[in-house]
């Protein structure tokens, strides 16, 4: 049926837009993320509740598998991407940064100089958004650098809670996590460097924005 046309001195309404890829909440990196965040606690009850380590081990491996795979999908499929993933993203990695080395350290698997080097790298680096704001800034990309660092640590965790099993594999997993999760803080640090390199580059090239 033909429409009929719009009354004189009155134009026709424009059609809807589509929604843009970066207002998308529906995607499968998305979906990821926010399973990855529900396995939190489900992770600490196996950990302290349950002590079924080999379980909680399943779902550190899954939460690394399924970080490496979001990004991928992001990038590679169509509507995939979306302002949301890339906040939702990093906040996972960064909760998941906080509560596995500090559960771990209470369950007397990884010491606790690890969770220091840890947290204080991320106290140091978040110390400096009020300069980044300063300049208009929220905040500096997230580098292949730090999430190298974050794949390594979140696949030394997994086998050094392996290693916690009275057998020769379990020594040879302790051996491996422990391989991962030095490189992994070395990197960890290094990326903090750079990062604050960055923020010192920002700070002298930008004035600081009015409100």
């Amino acid at each position: 049926m033909d429409h009929a046309p719009a009354p004189e001195g009155r134009s026709a309404p424009a059609p809807a837009a589509a929604p843009s890829s970066s207002d998308r909440v529906l995607t499968v990196p998305n979906a990821l993320s926010v399973l990855r965040l529900v396995l939190v606690p489900v992770f600490l009850w196996l950990l302290f509740g349950a002590h079924a380590y080999g379980w909680a081990v399943a779902i550190l491996m899954f939460s690394g598998f399924s970080d490496w795979a979001d990004g991928k999908i992001a990038r590679l499929v169509d509507n995939q991407s979306s302002r949301l993933g890339e906040l939702l993203d990093p906040l996972v990695d960064r909760i998941y940064m906080v509560t596995v080395p500090v559960a771990l350290a209470f369950a007397g698997v990884v010491p606790w100089w690890i969770v220091a080097t840890l947290l204080g790298r991320d106290a140091v680096l978040a110390a400096t958004l009020p300069l980044l704001r300063s300049r208009g800034l929220t905040a500096l990309p997230v580098t292949y650098l730090g999430k190298a660092a974050t794949f390594a640590l979140m696949s030394g965790f997994p086998w050094v809670l392996l290693g916690q099993w009275d057998a020769t594999w379990s020594r040879v997993a302790l051996a491996c996590g422990w391989a991962f999760l030095l490189w992994g803080v070395a990197l960890y640090l290094w990326s903090a460097v750079l990062y604050l390199i960055q923020v010192a580059m920002v700070v002298r090239r930008l004035p600081v924005s009015r409100p």
